[in-house]
């Protein structure tokens, strides 16, 4: 997944420390060849100092992957549909950055999940952003009952990411303090043959799922919805 303005900024702050780390490194090596202990070992703690302050950025960055920046209602996603079979579609997902995939369903209703992060306000006030990330898409059906007697289906839409800010705060609540709240969020609509839908999320962090078209619309009015 591409990186946003918000990921590039950790890992250029990483980057500048990681050259600060060196010239202090290179100052270090050079006054202690000239017997100047003091002035090395200054050098030496500052090189430290930035080192750490690197693999901090890095580290933040990486446990930010997959998360996208949220500031107004965001469109996350369009979907397209296509009947395979009763109550079997191919459906289409893509995504703002011009990326894509397919999955067939089962059921009467598609399903986006999403996850959300919401920052404390005096992390926001440093610029945080509110953030998401597409979780799954699945396929439900609209009686209950068929939930456990007919073919389900899902697909996960999270990157693998080792290291995830969400994994951490349950891990170490207290270093995560800045994390104000953590949630998901859902939107669904029926599926109809060549259905178009659009997916948005609010700053508010719900999502709202809609017909992309007036074909779309008025097959889901047709369908009682």
């Amino acid at each position: 997944m591409p990186l946003t303005p918000f990921l590039i900024a950790f890992y250029v702050f990483a980057g500048f420390c990681a050259l600060f780390a060196l010239a202090n490194a290179f100052g270090a090596r050079r006054r202690w060849r000239g017997r100047r202990r003091f002035a090395a070992c200054h050098s030496g703690l500052w090189s430290l100092v930035f080192v750490l302050l690197a693999l901090l950025g890095a580290f933040a960055g990486s446990a930010l992957l997959g998360y996208r920046r949220l500031t107004t209602e965001t469109p996350i996603a369009t979907l397209d549909a296509r009947q395979l079979g009763e109550r079997h579609f191919a459906v289409r997902i893509d995504y703002p950055d011009g990326t894509r995939r397919t999955t067939d369903l089962h059921g009467d209703q598609w399903q986006l999940d999403a996850r959300v992060v919401k920052w404390t306000p005096q992390a926001v006030v440093l610029g945080a952003p509110t953030v998401y990330r597409l979780d799954r898409l699945n396929g439900r059906y609209a009686d209950t009952a068929m939930e456990t007697s007919q073919p389900r289906s899902a697909v996960a839409l999270a990157d693998d990411n080792p290291v995830d800010v969400l994994d951490l705060r349950r891990r170490f609540p207290e270093w995560l303090g800045w994390i104000d709240a953590d949630y998901g969020s859902a939107a669904y609509l029926p599926l109809v043959d060549g259905g178009r839908y659009t997916v948005t999320l609010a700053p508010t962090g719900g999502l709202v799922a809609r017909p992309a078209d007036a074909a779309t619309e008025e097959r889901l009015r047709q369908a009682g919805w």
